[in-house]
């Protein structure tokens, strides 16, 4: 097996088990190294700290998967992982009322580059990794063993993977697929997901949860949903006696799967209305004429895919709550999100303040949200804190 030997000092992060190690933290390399390949972490001074996948691509070196030098990172291991996640997950699963659910979320679960989904009987994976990657076979050996009954779908069609110097795939591993789109349900919600095309895995579960608590906020008010895709937010609204619901979103594709899901859950056709165009423009659109809300939701795409575009999504997410602020009418709720993992959750928190500051708005945060609990994060691992989520109402 080959080793990585740190520099001296570069070891204090894995000494509190934080699961990746960073290529300026390498001073040598011992032994013939490709991507994917197990090597032991040792400190400069020759302690052994971990052990994990390698990649000279990108600039995590290495992705730790133990720190116990007893254990061996074979099909075994992984398929003990495997079942230790789903086994967390075991009471959020239900065939009949919640079966949808994100099997395993990377370090979350000790599996760093793989996320697999689960969408009733259709598995959804995504391996980010060259690491998981090179272990693909025996993953969807251990996968298939698990849940036989199950299709396993690949969605490694992410750009994540370019910086692992791995092409996007996509494609059938496993089983039989049912059908183009599935039917899956949770929190009282039905919707169609679409495993092979659809967004991610297929689908969007770390808002399912925030889904419901916003919801059942919507009694008696007139809701704006941006950003709305299949329309989660907007039917959860819908479900919580919202007095009408206008959701908003770029893609026409998705408004089309959203009005499926309006069928599939019954809603009345005069409560929900459902416009396709560029959100910035519609709201400036409505402060234009005057258009006032109850409420609003703001749940826009990654603004930021690195540090280095930290700044310009901030100035996207002020521009966007600025403007959702002036749509407000008094005593008004607004749902804002980032899933920007740049964007703290304290630098978020001051971009809301300080759209609401510029809108001349008095607002208090009242509740916060982030992913859902079947989207684990690692507490020596932050960075998988992604999704932030303020409530916030306006005083007057």
């Amino acid at each position: 097996m080959g080793k990585i030997i740190l520099g001296p000092g570069k070891d204090r992060s894995l000494v509190r088990r934080h699961p990746w190690v960073f290529s300026g933290a390498v001073a040598k390399t011992s032994g013939e190294l490709a991507d994917g390949d197990m090597v032991d972490v040792v400190s400069s001074k020759g302690e052994w700290l971990g052990q994990g996948f390698f990649s000279q691509q990108s600039s995590i070196a290495v992705r730790i998967l133990t720190f116990n030098r007893d254990e061996v990172i074979d099909g075994v291991f992984l398929k003990s992982r495997l079942l230790s996640a789903w086994h967390a997950r075991a009471k959020r699963w239900n065939r009949q009322s919640h079966n949808a659910v994100r099997w395993v979320h990377g370090e979350g679960d000790g599996l760093p580059g793989l996320v697999i989904d689960r969408y009733g009987d259709v598995i959804s994976l995504q391996l980010l990794t060259s690491g998981m990657d090179l272990r693909r076979d025996t993953i969807v050996e251990a996968v298939a063993g698990i849940f036989p009954e199950c299709a396993i779908y690949e969605r490694s069609d992410v750009a994540m993977r370019k910086h692992e110097g791995l092409e996007e795939r996509k494609g059938l591993l496993a089983g039989t697929m049912p059908q183009a789109r599935i039917q899956v349900c949770a929190n009282g919600l039905k919707w169609f997901v679409d495993v092979e095309s659809g967004h991610k895995t297929g689908g969007y579960l770390d808002q399912v949860d925030n889904w419901s608590k916003v919801g059942s906020l919507a009694e008696g008010k007139d809701v704006l949903d941006t950003f709305c895709y299949g329309g989660g937010f907007a039917l959860s609204c819908l479900n919580g006696g919202a007095n009408s619901v206008l959701a908003v979103d770029s893609s026409q594709p998705a408004l089309d799967v959203f009005a499926e899901n309006m069928r599939l859950n019954a809603v009345e056709p005069d409560k929900c209305t459902v416009r396709c165009g560029d959100v910035f423009t519609v709201l400036r659109e409505f402060r234009d004429r005057g258009k006032f809300f109850d409420m609003i939701i703001l749940d826009p795409p990654k603004f930021a895919d690195s540090k280095g575009h930290v700044e310009k999504a901030c100035r996207a997410y002020k521009d966007i709550n600025l403007l959702a602020f002036k749509l407000l009418r008094p005593d008004g709720v607004l749902a804002t999100f980032s899933c920007s993992g740049g964007v703290s959750p304290e630098l978020f928190q001051k971009v809301v303040a300080d759209a609401a500051l510029d809108a001349r708005r008095d607002a208090a945060m009242i509740d916060r949200y982030t992913q859902a609990p079947d989207h684990p994060v690692a507490l020596p691992c932050p960075e998988g804190l992604y999704l932030k989520g303020l409530l916030v109402r306006c005083r007057g």
